[in-house]
């Protein structure tokens, strides 16, 4: 399930009778369905108050299609939460590296244009995405250490995305030192610091406006450096 535009075009629906579709593409519907369900439910009544009856109603899928699927509602979420994060970051890397093909690749110029561009995916996506951003950076906290767990690790995998993108510029920049990895953590750290505050006091639709203040934060931690404003 890749992260897209919530008015982008609904969830397929399968044909019945003699123009069913086959059992594993019914099956996968399902799966994305429920999925996608996950997400909405957890976003309006919270983790621990949506059951498995409010996801299947709004999947429109049996409560047997459901356990054929996943053993119960963690099981479910985890995937939604694996599901969502894994489509997040693969277009925050391609926006990354479209942009640094754009822009030589080299110098502080090739650093911020790649951080300008991966960074203004990851906002108008949760923007766009208002379920999806509340269920997996806030729900999250309240889905059990496994989730917690999860949480860790996609923080972790988006400090090594940073790492790389600074190594990648780096690598021509032979005076640019190399923060510890330590600096990456943190810096992700500080940006869903600020994200989070954003979405719960403002909503999901001011996140792209934190594109200046979060670029600023790349910038600092990982150059050194104050970021021009970028060019339109």
């Amino acid at each position: 399930m890749s992260v897209q535009r919530e008015t982008s075009q609904p969830l397929r629906v399968l044909p019945r009778g003699r123009h069913a579709a086959p059992r594993e593409v019914v099956a996968e519907s399902q799966r994305e369905r429920v999925l996608v369900a996950m997400a909405d439910a957890v976003a309006d009544k919270g983790y621990n108050n949506a059951s498995v009856a409010d996801v299947i109603e709004r999947a429109g899928i049996s409560r047997r299609s459901f356990y054929e699927h996943f053993a119960n509602k963690e099981e479910a979420f985890l995937a939604a939460y694996d599901a969502g994060v894994g489509g997040l970051l693969e277009a925050i890397a391609e926006a990354e590296d479209e942009a640094g093909v754009t822009a030589g690749g080299a110098g502080d110029g090739g650093l911020l244009a790649r951080a300008h561009a991966g960074t203004e995916v990851y906002l108008q996506l949760l923007a766009d995405n208002p379920a999806f951003a509340r269920t997996f950076l806030i729900e999250v906290l309240g889905a059990g250490p496994d989730a917690l767990a999860r949480r860790d690790a996609v923080h972790e995998r988006f400090a090594e995305r940073m790492a790389a993108t600074f190594d990648a510029i780096a690598a021509q920049v032979p005076d640019l030192p190399r923060p510890n990895a330590y600096v990456f953590r943190a810096a992700v750290g500080a940006i869903h610091e600020l994200v989070t505050d954003c979405l719960l006091k403002r909503g999901a639709e001011a996140l792209p406006e934190l594109l200046p203040a979060i670029l600023e934060i790349e910038l600092r931690l990982l150059s050194g450096r104050v970021p021009e404003p970028p060019r339109r």
